[in-house]
C-alpha cells in the first residue's frame, strides 16, 4: 500500500529523484502524489491527485531547491483522492513534514484533542495527526527525534512514518510498526523507502529497519535506536542482488505468487476495522426484510461463501444472485424494506454499479464491500466497508478475496450478536479463530507451495478438470476452477459434489483429475462418498484436506493440508490457498504469464 521514499544527501537537487523514485514505487498502486523538500529553512511542497505524471505536467515535480525531501504515492483510506488528502502532510506552521503508511485507529481522538488546542486541520486524514503532534512537541523543547518518539507512544494501529523539519533541515527521522521501511546507504547520501526499487539506482546497500525502531538519516550516515529503551542498534548493511524489475515484486517472480504471499497480511489489517464499522454493516443486514448478495467473479465466490457464513452464524440467509442478472431476476419487487450488499474489489464493476442503482431507484439500502476509497460503488452506497488488502497487481484476484471472505466473517459475527443466534461462547470461539487465520493461512502456503509446484508438473498437459466440493465449500470450489481457468488457460468446472452424477460424472474416465475440497465438517461422509463414486470410475483424485484425515488421504492420489480446527463457516480462507497455489505454478510450467492472463482486465467496466 503506498509508496513512501525520502533522501538526504550533502550536495544537488533531490527533487528528480524524488519523482524518478516515486514511478519506481507506482507498482504499488495509488491515486495521488506529493513531494516536499527543504531548502534555506524552508519547505516547498506540490502535490495532487492523479497519476505521477499527469502531477507532474501540471506541477513540475523536478522544480524544487534543497538537498534533502520526501515524496509519497497515496492509495486511500481515510478520505477520497484529493489534493487536500494527499501526503505530505504538515504542521500549523509548515515547518513539519509527514509522509505515513498504514492506519492510525485513534485518530479521531487525537484530532479532537489537538482541535482543542488550536490546531487546524486541512485533510480528512488519519495521518494529518502527526505533523500536529510532532509540533506539539518540539515546541515543548524536544528534538524532532524525540518529539516522534513521543508521537509513537500515543497512537495506536500501524504506520511506517517519515518525517523532517525545517528546523532540524539536515536529517529525516523515521520509524515503523506493522508497515515496511528499507534504508539505503552510499558515500553523501541516505535513504528510506517503503520498498527497495526507489532507490536500488542509487545504492544497492540496504539496512533493515524493524518494528519499534527508529533511524535518523543524514547525509553523513544513519543511527538506529529501539524505542523500548532507547540503546543503539548496530545492523550490518545488506548487499541487494535483485534486478529493478524484481525488487518490484519483493524477489517474487511475478505479483500474483507475491500476493498470494501477501494474504497473511491482508487478512490481518482488515481484522484491524474498526468495531464500531463492523456493527453499522452487521445492522443494515440484521434489519432487512430481504438482503441480496450481489457480485460478480471472485467477488461472486466471496459472496456465495458470505451467504453460508450468515446462515450459519446469524440464522439469515441473503439472497445471492450476480449483479448482471440482477434486474432480469427481481422483476421490480425490491421496497425501502430490503438490502443491497454489493461486493467489488475495484468498486468500478459495471454489473454491480448498474444493479446498485437499480435498487437505490426503489429506496432499498446499499451496503457496498470494496477494496478502493473513492471508487463508484463508495458514492452510490448507503454505507461502505473498505477491505484493507492494499493494491492488488496481478489480474487474477488472490488477497482481495481473502479479505472480502473475512470482512464477511467479521459482519456474520457481529450480526449473530444482534439476532441471538448462537451463545456468546460460540461467537467468541468463532471469533478467536478468525482472529488465527492469518497465522494458519501462513502455515497453509508454506506447506503446501511445493505440491502445487510438483502436482502442476504432474498435471500441466491434462485440457481439463473437475473441482467439487459441499456446502460452503462448493465456493472454494468455483473459485480454484476460476484460477485455474483465468491464467493456465485449463477447462475447469466446478460442481456441488452431489450434483457430479447428475452429468459431469460422464466425463470421468481413467485419469481424469478431480480435486475435492474437503474440511472435516458435517459435509465430509458425504464427500467420502463421492470420493468413491469418482474412483470406482478411474478418477485421480487430489483432495485439499484437514491434516490428520487419514481416510482421505489414503483415497486420494495428491493431497494438499490443512491445520485441524478451523471452524467451518471460515474453511474456504485456508482451503482455496493451495489452489490458487496450484494454478499459479500450472501457469507458468505451462509458459503463460500469471500476472497477464489474455482478455480478462483487472476492473470489468462493460456490461
Amino acid at each position: 500500500m503506498c509508496g513512501i521514499i525520502g533522501v538526504v544527501q550533502k550536495r544537488g537537487q533531490v527533487a528528480p529523484f524524488l519523482h524518478q523514485a516515486l514511478k519506481r514505487l507506482e507498482y504499488r498502486g495509488y491515486d495521488s502524489v506529493g513531494v516536499t523538500t527543504i531548502s534555506n529553512n524552508e519547505l516547498s511542497m506540490k502535490k495532487d491527485k492523479g497519476k505521477i505524471e499527469e502531477v507532474h505536467v501540471k506541477l513540475n515535480l523536478d522544480d524544487m531547491p534543497g538537498n534533502i525531501g520526501i515524496g509519497h504515492t497515496r492509495w486511500a483510506t481515510h478520505g477520497i483522492p484529493s489534493m487536500y488528502n494527499s501526503h505530505p502532510h504538515f504542521d500549523c506552521k509548515n515547518q513539519i513534514a509527514v509522509v505515513h503508511n498504514g492506519v492510525i485507529d485513534n485518530f479521531l481522538e487525537l484530532r479532537s484533542e489537538l482541535s482543542s488546542k488550536g490546531h487546524e486541520f486541512s485533510s480528512e486524514t488519519d495521518t494529518e495527526v502527526i505533523p500536529h503532534m510532532i509540533e506539539e512537541g518540539m515546541a515543548e523543547g524536544h528534538s524532532l527525534v524525540d518529539a516522534l518518539k513521543e508521537v509513537t507512544k500515543r497512537i495506536e494501529g500501524t504506520y511506517a512514518i517519515v518525517a523532517m523539519s525545517t528546523q532540524e533541515s539536515d536529517k529525516i527521522v523515521c520509524t515503523r510498526d506493522g508497515n515496511p521501511l528499507v534504508i539505503g546507504r552510499k558515500e553523501g547520501a541516505s535513504y528510506v523507502s517503503s520498498d527497495i526499487p526507489a532507490f536500488l539506482p542509487m545504492t544497492d546497500d540496504m539496512i533493515l529497519l524493524l518494528d519499534g525502531e527508529i533511524a535518523v538519516l543524514s547525509a553523513g550516515g544513519v543511527e538506529i535506536r529501539k524505542l523500548s529503551d532507547d540503546s543503539l542498534v548496530d545492523r550490518e548493511t545488506i548487499k541487494i542482488s535483485w534486478t529493478a524489475d524484481q525488487a518490484e515484486k519483493g524477489g517474487f517472480p511475478h505479483f500474483m505468487l507475491k500476493e498470494i504471499h501477501e494474504q497473511p497480511d491482508a487478512i490481518r489489517n482488515t481484522l484491524r476495522l474498526r468495531f464500531d464499522t463492523i456493527q453499522k454493516a452487521a445492522k443494515m443486514i440484521q434489519e432487512a426484510r430481504r438482503v441480496y448478495f450481489l457480485a460478480m467473479g471472485t467477488s461472486g465466490h466471496a459472496a456465495l461463501a458470505g451467504r453460508h457464513m450468515f446462515a450459519a452464524l446469524s440464522g439469515i440467509l441473503p439472497i445471492f444472485e450476480l449483479a448482471s442478472d440482477f434486474q432480469d431476476i427481481v422483476y421490480g419487487s425490491l421496497s425501502e424494506k430490503d438490502c443491497i450488499v454489493a461486493i467489488t474489489q475495484s468498486g468500478e464493476t459495471t454489473d454491480t454499479i448498474v444493479s446498485a442503482k437499480y435498487a437505490k431507484s426503489f429506496g432499498t439500502k446499499v451496503l457496498a464491500i470494496t477494496n478502493v476509497v473513492g471508487s463508484s460503488i463508495t458514492r452510490i452506497a448507503d454505507y461502505t466497508v473498505i477491505t484493507q488488502a492494499g493494491p492488488e497487481i496481478g489480474v487474477a484476484a488472490t488477497k482481495t478475496f481473502m479479505v472480502q471472505l473475512t470482512v464477511l466473517a467479521q459482519i456474520a459475527l457481529a450480526a449473530s450478536e444482534q439476532t441471538g443466534f448462537l451463545a456468546e461462547y460460540l461467537i467468541e470461539k468463532k471469533r478467536k479463530c478468525l482472529q488465527e487465520l492469518p497465522d494458519l493461512v501462513s502455515q497453509v502456503i508454506s506447506r503446501n507451495e511445493e505440491i502445487a509446484r510438483r502436482l502442476a508438473g504432474e498435471l500441466y498437459k491434462r485440457s481439463s478438470l473437475l473441482f467439487l466440493g459441499r456446502g460452503v465449500s462448493i465456493a472454494t470450489a468455483e473459485e480454484g476452477a476460476l484460477k485455474l481457468k483465468e491464467i493456465a488457460y485449463n477447462h475447469a468446472e466446478a460442481y456441488s459434489a452431489g450434483e457430479s452424477k447428475h452429468g459431469p460424472i460422464a466425463l470421468v474416465e481413467k485419469g481424469y483429475p478431480v480435486v475435492f475440497v474437503a474440511p472435516r465438517d458435517e459435509t465430509r461422509n458425504r464427500i467420502i462418498g463421492n470420493v468413491m463414486e469418482m474412483k470406482a470410475r478411474g478418477a485421480s483424485i487430489i483432495s485439499v484436506l484437514e491434516r490428520g484425515d487419514q481416510e482421505l488421504g489414503d483415497l486420494s492420489d495428491y493431497s494438499f493440508v490443512v491445520p485441524e480446527g478451523i471452524e467451518p463457516e471460515f474453511s474456504t480462507m485456508p482451503y482455496v490457498v493451495p489452489l490458487q497455489l496450484f494454478s499459479y505454478y500450472m501457469a507458468r510450467r505451462k509458459g503463460f504469464d500469471p500476472d497477464k492472463p489474455r482478455n480478462l482486465a483487472k476492473s470489468v467496466t462493460v456490461l
